[in-house]
C-alpha cells in the first residue's frame, strides 16, 4: 500500500463519531450593533479615510479644500459637476491615464472589511476606479452591512455585467516586506459616508 493510501486509511479510521452542526452565521451578523464605527475603523486600518457628510455640498467643499482643481477630476455624479467632469464615460479607457481623482457612488459597504460593492452601471468605465491616482466613493450610511455573508446574500440574485468589491487603496507588501500603497491602482481612497 502506498504512503498516500495509508494516510487516507488512517484518517478514515480516526473520524469523530459525533458530527457537529455548522455555526449560525446569522448570529454573527447581528452581533455588531454599530456597523458604521466598525466600517470607519477597518477602513482606517487598511489605509483609507472616511468623511461623514450630510449632503453633496459638503462633498464639494471637501474636494475644493483637499484636491488640486487644476488636475483632472472625473465623476459619474451630476451633483459634483462643479468640480469634476461628467463627459468622459465614452472616452477611450487609455485616455483616463491622467485622472487625479475619480469620484463614484457605491451600492453598499461591508463593515468587517470596509469593502464597497460597485458595478459597471455606476462606474462609467470599469477602469475608472483603478486607473485614477486617487479614488473617492460615496455610500449611504444606511447601506453598510455587517458581514460579507450579508453582502453575498444581497448580490446573489442581482444581474450585472461587471461587479467588484473595492477595499482601501491599492497596496502590496510582497517586495522586501515593505508596504507600498498605489502599486497597481489608486494610491488613496476616501469614502464619503452620506447621511
Amino acid at each position: 500500500m502506498s504512503s498516500k493510501a495509508e494516510i487516507l486509511k488512517k484518517i478514515k479510521q480516526n473520524q469523530p463519531e459525533i458530527s457537529t452542526d455548522l455555526p449560525d452565521l446569522d448570529l454573527l451578523n447581528s452581533e455588531n450593533p454599530n456597523v458604521l464605527e466598525t466600517y470607519k475603523t477597518v477602513l482606517k486600518n487598511i489605509g483609507g479615510e472616511s468623511v461623514e457628510v450630510a449632503n453633496y455640498i459638503e462633498i464639494l467643499d471637501f474636494i475644493r479644500k483637499n484636491y488640486a482643481l487644476d488636475r483632472r477630476i472625473i465623476t459619474t455624479i451630476p451633483e459634483l459637476s462643479e468640480v469634476a467632469s461628467l463627459n468622459w464615460k465614452n472616452d477611450d479607457p487609455h485616455s483616463l491615464q491622467d485622472v487625479e481623482l475619480a469620484i463614484i457612488k457605491g451600492h453598499f459597504g461591508v463593515a468587517e472589511n470596509s469593502a464597497i460593492w460597485v458595478t459597471d452601471d455606476i462606474l462609467g468605465q470599469r477602469v475608472a476606479p483603478f486607473i485614477a491616482q486617487y479614488l473617492a466613493i460615496i455610500i449611504n450610511k444606511s447601506d453598510i452591512l455587517a458581514t460579507m455573508q450579508l453582502a453575498y446574500k444581497k448580490i446573489g440574485n442581482q444581474e450585472y455585467g461587471f461587479g467588484t468589491f473595492i477595499a482601501g487603496p491599492s497596496k502590496t507588501a510582497d517586495i522586501e516586506q515593505s508596504l507600498v500603497l498605489g502599486a497597481h491602482g489608486a494610491r488613496g481612497l476616501i469614502v464619503f459616508l452620506l447621511d
